[in-house]
């Protein structure tokens, strides 16, 4: 794929030629989350995750969350937007314990929020959650002490570690800049 605005040749269904774009696209972005491995307590206990698009220039990231019953992230603070949508499963945030979140529901965080990602003990399946992020997580311990930042660079790096240390094979991903695939050859 080339970065260069150059002139395509791809026509509509009905033969005419696609407009102009600064970045032709030359192929579909798209993976398929169900051919990745699940990179298992890849940020705590219990809470694993699958990258579908770490963009490292525009500082966003996009992971396919699963948590087991009990899991929980330490208080974090979002420099940027978060959304969050519930595929299964039930979590809640520990300052918020009477909005919980189930399948379907929808979340919406400005940048500067701050809060505890909890997933009760009492949940009979794990929780599956789609996130996008811009930003990072500022994290913080019990103490509010500075922990780590997690981002899309620091994702970016855990994934081939992780997945190699748990012989995990290749995960692919969308990167971003160029928008390519990336993936770990085997």
């Amino acid at each position: 794929m080339t970065l260069a605005a150059e002139p395509t040749s791809a026509k509509t269904s009905s033969g005419s030629p696609l407009p102009l774009t600064a970045l032709p696209q030359g192929e579909l972005l798209t993976v398929n989350e169900s051919d990745n491995p699940l990179l298992r307590d890849a940020l705590a206990p219990g809470v694993h995750f699958k990258p579908l698009r770490l963009d490292l220039e525009a500082g966003c990231w996009v992971v396919l969350a699963v948590l087991s019953p009990g899991a929980q992230l330490p208080v974090h603070y979002h420099t940027g937007v978060a959304e969050a949508y519930t595929l299964a499963g039930r979590w809640y945030y520990l300052e918020y314990p009477d909005q919980p979140q189930t399948a379907g529901s929808y979340l919406y965080e400005p940048a500067g929020s701050v809060h505890t990602f909890v997933c009760p003990e009492s949940n009979t399946e794990d929780t599956v959650v789609f996130i996008r992020v811009e930003g990072a997580n500022i994290n913080f311990t019990e103490d509010g002490q500075f922990h780590s930042v997690l981002d899309a660079v620091m994702i970016r790096h855990l994934t081939p570690l992780i997945a190699e240390a748990q012989q995990a094979g290749p995960v692919n991903y969308i990167g971003g800049g160029a928008a390519g695939l990336m993936a770990k050859q085997a």
